[in-house]
């Protein structure tokens, strides 16, 4: 693990730290019930009006305040579809109720990427294996290179520029990441791709279809205002996901791990990981719902399928928490977090300087005669 530098638990304290977090829970959960479900049916609402009204608008959006009034509700509705209601529903924080519109296992959300593609690569492997390189592909989206154990690779120089262009065509991004084409360039293809891609596709044209063809044309000479406020809404939701999520995984101060730290991880370990692995976004209550509560990444990462609205209260005891222990609690401000991100990426971007021994192998390279190969190689040739 690199990254950031964290004080050593022996297992007695990692163990009560674990027990600790394992109570924070159990509360919660003997807890949920109609607090919960009457919070979440009040949140669906607002975001089926928001839509609804921002549709409405926008169908007079030659006129210039009807047009951003429209665009700026379709948006919220859009956020508060990705963020608040489908990631957290998704996530089987509702599966209490045992309502079928709300059932995690079967949720569909405003989003190209499908339901089950989401949950197999976010909610199965991103919460197993955080910040595991090489085994949690959210590290970097497969494109990025945010830890200095991925390799670099000469299209990392232009990794800002392509983060910006993520950002702008986030559900795109994710939709594809999801499908592993990176896998399948290195010739390991998923053996479904063809029929999970076909799912991403069709997904895609049916929004693509009501966004930018279906209401356009209803609106009739407002087309154009629609078409755009449609594009714009889009756009609002893709790069404010980006920028929570990346708040929540990227800044200063967020470890990545080896694959050697899931040997023998116990459950306080995994905590610990989670914890290491996390950063928060501060703000108030606007800020944490708009964020999905992921402004909430170290308590979401902790009890991932608790509902996020109770982040808030859980967080002001998993900080005392982290206090008692000697634990970092990585939290800061949006625009903080977020040049920091993009600080990181912009510093691994750069080819890594060489090591001493990668300056070893290059004068021996240099030195050998010509048609022998260095001692490095020569040791295996031997060995073999």
């Amino acid at each position: 693990m690199t990254t950031t530098t964290i004080p050593t638990l022996s297992p007695a304290q990692l163990d009560a730290f674990g027990r600790e977090l394992d109570a924070i829970r159990a509360r919660v959960v003997a807890d949920l019930g109609e607090r919960d479900a009457r919070y979440l049916r009040r949140l669906v609402a607002i975001q089926r009006r928001a839509a609804l009204a921002g549709r409405a608008l926008l169908m007079a959006g030659w006129l210039p305040p009807a047009w951003l009034a429209g665009t700026a509700l379709l948006s919220l509705s859009k956020i508060l579809d990705n963020m608040e209601i489908g990631h957290n529903v998704m996530h089987g924080q509702y599966d209490f109720m045992r309502d079928p519109a709300f059932d995690g296992k079967t949720f569909e959300w405003d989003n190209v990427c499908p339901g089950d593609e989401w949950r197999h690569s976010h909610n199965y492997l991103h919460h197993t294996f955080t910040n595991i390189v090489g085994k949690d592909r959210d590290v970097g989206y497969g494109q990025l290179r945010v830890a200095d154990e991925q390799p670099w690779r000469p299209d990392h120089r232009y990794q800002v520029a392509y983060a910006i262009a993520l950002a702008m065509l986030f559900q795109w991004g994710v939709a594809l990441h999801d499908l592993e084409l990176d896998q399948a360039r290195a010739g390991k293809p998923r053996p479904d791709l063809r029929a999970a891609l076909r799912k991403v596709l069709r997904k895609g044209v049916r929004q693509s279809a009501r966004d930018y063809l279906l209401f356009p044309a209803l609106a009739g000479p407002a087309f154009a205002p629609v078409l755009l406020g449609n594009l714009t809404a889009n756009l609002v939701r893709n790069v404010w996901a980006f920028a929570v999520i990346f708040c929540g995984h990227f800044p200063d101060g967020v470890a990545m791990f080896d694959e050697q730290a899931l040997d023998g991880e116990t459950r306080g370990g995994w905590y610990l990981r989670q914890l290491l692995g996390s950063a928060n976004i501060d703000g108030g209550p606007l800020m944490h719902v708009l964020t999905g509560n992921l402004s909430h990444q170290i308590e979401h990462h902790l009890f991932p399928d608790l509902p996020a609205h109770r982040y808030a209260e859980i967080a002001v005891e998993v900080r005392a928490i982290c206090a008692r222990y000697g634990l970092p609690y990585n939290s800061g401000p949006l625009p903080g977090q977020l040049a920091s991100v993009f600080r990181r990426l912009a510093r691994l971007a750069r080819p890594p300087a060489p090591t001493r021994a990668d300056r070893a192998r290059s004068n021996d390279r240099a030195a050998a005669p010509s048609g022998t190969p260095p001692r490095s190689t020569r040791a295996s040739t031997l060995a073999a």
